[in-house]
């Protein structure tokens, strides 16, 4: 449900949702924090969109305040949403005229939810200081997006010279996975030490920025950051090692991302794109301050060790990986998936599960032989109840089953006709 009031007040606004509750029952009262969204009209509706997908996993009240026109006479124009068009939340949006356009912290005030934390995010343009912000200083957490500057790289170097606590962007978001993916191939063999890195993304790319200043902080190495055309986000990493370097690449308008090493089986992964929403869920989790997040930001940043190469001058020197080869080993990996049941023979004279030369290395040998001893086991289970089911019907005279399912004495009843014993049908019939 919408309601929309035009030339209202922030008193009026409250009046209606208590009006609403006393006639329609409670609406969204189990609200964990209030999200206010400081937005201009261009990018208004995506960003309500996105909180409200956000508050199916947060319940929230959602205050948008929407700039329509610093010109002429200030007025207020508020619209409530609730139920079906605000999903686990209530959203009321204000649009401002005028000289209001300024006073948006006086009119967020009377509409926070009390006791409750307080969350800002500025899908657009952010101002220089989020905590110095009127807006910014009723939040415990604010939210940027480092993306939509006209130059990415210097809006990072401005949130990392006026940070706070709390201070967090949607283009950290955007590289959890990968960080979780490099994280996480380093914790398996070879056991061995990083000695330099190289992240490829486009030259407008924050979110590449931010996971190279994330590597030159946490491994304390050279990290290379090379650029590849505007538009094309975050395309690969490479993190050098002595037996040879780790790959994790993901081509341009796909999905699919390779992982490699070459003392391992080239791995392929799905690595979507993740959108604001996903985003925005992933920041409301948490309402303290990032330690991990301001450390990238305030120290790795610095660190980077060079921004001027070139992806492809980097990949034609051997130190930066190609996109196309990746490209190319998804697809090979996709037509020639091996099963676990092609990587081992059954010896059923010996009751043994051998590995064949088809599986790619020994751990994966023994796993596929671990599911075909557990799958034979279980065919044997299967079996065996089956046979306990045909001896317990051999047990009862004339009830032994068919082939086909039917009980013998059945099918002879249907073959002689119909019975004339007491319990058969006073008509004849079966």
């Amino acid at each position: 449900m919408i309601i929309d009031l035009p030339n209202t007040s922030t008193s009026a606004l409250n009046k209606r949702l208590i009006s609403l509750r006393e006639e329609g029952g409670a609406i969204a009262l189990s609200r964990v924090l209030t999200l206010v969204i400081d937005v201009d009209e261009g990018r208004a509706e995506d960003a309500i969109a996105s909180a409200i997908t956000a508050s199916h996993e947060h319940p929230c009240r959602i205050v948008a305040l929407v700039h329509v026109d610093e010109r002429g006479s200030s007025r207020v124009d508020g619209q409530i949403r609730v139920g079906g068009d605000a999903a686990a939340s209530e959203v009321i949006v204000l649009r401002l005229h005028g000289e209001v356009n300024a006073q948006g912290h006086a009119l967020v005030l009377p509409l926070l939810l009390a006791d409750s934390p307080v969350v800002g995010w500025w899908p657009g343009i952010a101002p220089e200081d989020l905590a110095a912000d009127p807006v910014g200083e009723l939040c415990h957490r604010r939210i940027n997006d480092s993306a939509v500057a006209k130059d990415p790289y210097a809006e990072l170097e401005r949130r990392a010279e006026n940070y706070s606590d709390g201070d967090t962007d949607l283009a950290w978001s955007r590289i959890t996975s990968w960080r979780a993916l490099l994280a996480a191939a380093l914790d398996v063999r070879p056991y061995e030490t990083i000695t330099g890195a190289v992240v490829s993304g486009g030259v407008d790319s924050s979110a590449t920025d931010l996971l190279a200043a994330w590597l030159a902080q946490a491994l304390d190495v050279p990290v290379t950051r090379a650029r590849t055309p505007a538009g094309s986000g975050l395309i690969s990493v490479r993190l050098e090692r002595p037996s040879g370097p780790l790959d994790l690449v993901r081509p341009e308008g796909t999905t699919l991302a390779t992982l490699s090493h070459p003392l391992q089986p080239v791995r392929r992964i799905e690595l979507k794109r993740r959108s604001d929403a996903d985003c925005l869920t992933d920041e409301l989790r948490r309402l303290d301050a990032d330690e991990v997040y301001e450390e990238a930001l305030v120290e790795g940043l610095a660190k980077v060790h060079s921004r001027d190469s070139t992806s492809s001058r980097l990949i034609k020197a051997g130190k930066a990986p190609s996109p196309e080869e990746s490209r190319r080993l998804a697809a090979e990996i996709g037509r020639t998936r091996t099963t676990s049941s092609e990587m081992v023979t059954v010896d059923e004279e010996a009751a043994t599960v051998h590995a064949t030369d088809k599986a790619p290395d020994p751990h994966t040998a023994r796993r596929a032989q671990q599911q075909k001893r557990l799958g034979t086991k279980i065919s044997d289970d299967v079996a065996t109840v089956e046979v306990v089911h045909a001896e317990d019907a051999q047990r009862r005279p004339g009830a032994a089953k068919g082939a086909d399912g039917r009980t013998k004495e059945g099918s002879a009843r249907k073959a002689t006709g119909p019975s004339t014993s007491a319990t058969s049908s006073p008509k004849g019939t079966s």
